[in-house]
């Protein structure tokens, strides 16, 4: 999906559904797809459990909405978040909405959003009901967001580990998305431009990412599965089916046909 990096972005936060680790990542992931207008965060700012949210929002300029709850069992956050999502839809100042919660109730909010020509990023952790996963254009795990440090002289990683190359091999959904993304960009010889290949994957499957598999970039999830072959020219990098090379191979060497 092609990215503006001046869409005007409404940011909008379930706090009873997020936790402030994630904050830094996230705000840098949506600078990569627009601008921040708004941000502002749900929650009874009144309970002892949100108190740890309180820097976050200070140094990262969040805008807090106090939400009382009215009835015990009942969630007035999510209606609070809903009405002010439709709110700022009707001003027409926005190109797109990101909605951080991984609670299926925004399910029909992302929906109606997309309706009406608005582009709708979800952020939810890897527990979020498909449903609301599949109503969104994109839909990113906060876990890649949980940073670790790997040791006190080394910079910090992606908490979700590596999985290793054998297992991933035998992620047959994985591998065929990744096979049919690459068959739909090559060209005659079986390259395809890997960031057209990354685009397709992300538009056939609206929550991929490299980092769910524990590797930053698409690049490195592909060598490590060991199927394709990854090639860098001029700056930009190509990757093949390994199973087409193979193909072609025994095609070549198929003895000639006695017929006629």
């Amino acid at each position: 999906m092609a990215h503006d990096a001046n869409t005007s972005l409404a940011v909008l936060i379930d706090a009873d559904n997020a936790q402030p680790a994630i904050v830094e990542g996230l705000l840098a992931e949506i600078a990569k797809l627009g601008i921040a207008s708004v941000k502002r965060i749900y929650g009874d700012w009144t309970k002892p459990n949100l108190n740890s949210w309180k820097q976050v929002l200070l140094e990262n300029s969040i805008q807090p909405i106090q939400q009382f709850g009215y009835t015990s069992g009942k969630n007035a956050t999510d209606s609070a978040m809903i009405i002010d999502a439709m709110d700022l839809l009707y001003t027409r100042n926005f190109g797109g909405f990101c909605l951080v919660s991984s609670d299926s109730d925004f399910t029909k909010l992302a929906s109606r959003l997309r309706e009406s020509g608005c582009i709708v990023y979800g952020f939810g952790e890897q527990k979020t009901p498909r449903p609301f996963v599949s109503a969104c254009d994109r839909f990113i795990y906060t876990e890649v967001f949980l940073l670790k440090p790997d040791n006190p002289d080394t910079s910090p990683s992606v908490a979700i580990p590596q999985r290793p190359g054998k297992e991933l091999r035998g992620d047959t959904s994985l591998i065929r998305l990744i096979r049919s993304s690459i068959e739909a960009s090559s060209d005659e010889a079986g390259w395809a431009n890997l960031g057209q290949v990354g685009a397709l994957m992300s538009k056939t499957a609206n929550d991929f990412d490299p980092r769910n598999y524990g590797y930053a970039k698409l690049s490195g999830l592909l060598q490590a599965i060991g199927l394709f072959d990854v090639e860098r020219r001029d700056n930009l990098v190509y990757v093949k089916d390994q199973k087409k090379k193979t193909a072609a191979a025994a095609t070549e060497n198929q003895p000639p046909s006695n017929e006629g």
